[in-house]
């Protein structure tokens, strides 16, 4: 499922809000925000669940366990109160998805010493987020299946170690508030619908992908490094599942110090 999304999301945008939950923030020596802001990454990327991020030479390289929404209805100037309706996603359990509100667990892998040196520069973070590979993302979920979106708990396993471990009520600002305010900024898009597998009795809508920010516990991964993440609901149910392996890239990028 993921890797279709892959293949079809190339025409829309990932839209990443930082420090939306106010322990990482912390974490990070930074001060909670007082709007939510956001940066874009790359649809270059994506990676499957199952799939290796490739790490470039000399980075350290983070990981952020998040909640992802994807874009079902396009709209720009997005009230709080109709946001549920322009989310979609796409899951293997119901027939049509077209206007289904949906989630997606992903994992937004940041090069963090490249981050510190650009910060310093009053540069942007394009290439601090955007290195291929650098978006691992699993299935989709219904809206059936959750109750609600800010009672979920987010974990990240690396090599079997528990590292991330939060629940999205610790927004700081809500699902509502982000698509508000990434509308009034940008139109959020969607793709075309491509027909699935056979096997799966239905169509998959690409649209933008929001990532929601993560909790605190981020951390350095490291080439020969597997990653396990998991959503669940309140009463532990797990409802989605994400893992990726860490391998070095050959060629490329090169960090270079000051």
């Amino acid at each position: 499922m993921a890797s279709t999304f892959v293949r079809t999301g190339k025409k829309v945008d990932i839209v990443a809000i930082g420090r939306n939950y106010a322990a990482h923030a912390k974490e990070l020596n930074n001060a909670p925000p007082k709007e939510p802001f956001f940066f874009l990454k790359p649809t270059t990327s994506y990676l499957p669940s199952g799939g290796k991020v490739e790490i470039p030479r000399g980075i350290v390289a983070h990981h952020e366990v998040e909640l992802g929404l994807v874009i079902g209805k396009p709209g720009r100037d997005i009230s709080q109160a109709n946001a549920e309706s322009h989310i979609a996603g796409y899951i293997s359990t119901q027939a049509h998805l077209a206007r289904c509100v949906c989630q997606a667990l992903a994992v937004d892998m940041t090069a963090r010493n490249l981050q510190e040196k650009v910060k310093k520069q009053g540069l942007p973070w394009s290439t601090v987020k955007g290195f291929d590979t650098f978006t691992p993302i699993g299935a989709f979920i219904s809206k059936s299946a959750i109750s609600d979106p800010h009672d979920l708990r987010l974990q990240l396993k690396v090599n079997g170690i528990l590292k991330q471990d939060g629940t999205t009520s610790d927004m700081i600002f809500r699902i509502p508030r982000v698509i508000e305010h990434v509308s009034s900024i940008m139109k959020l898009e969607v793709g075309t619908e491509v027909p699935l597998p056979s096997l799966i009795d239905t169509c998959l809508q690409d649209g933008d992908l929001i990532l929601t920010g993560t909790p605190s516990g981020v951390g350095p991964i490291v080439p020969g490094d597997r990653v396990e993440c998991s959503l669940a609901n309140a009463a532990g149910q797990e409802l989605l599942t994400l893992d990726f392996t860490a391998v070095a890239r050959e060629g490329g990028y090169r960090f270079q110090e000051d």
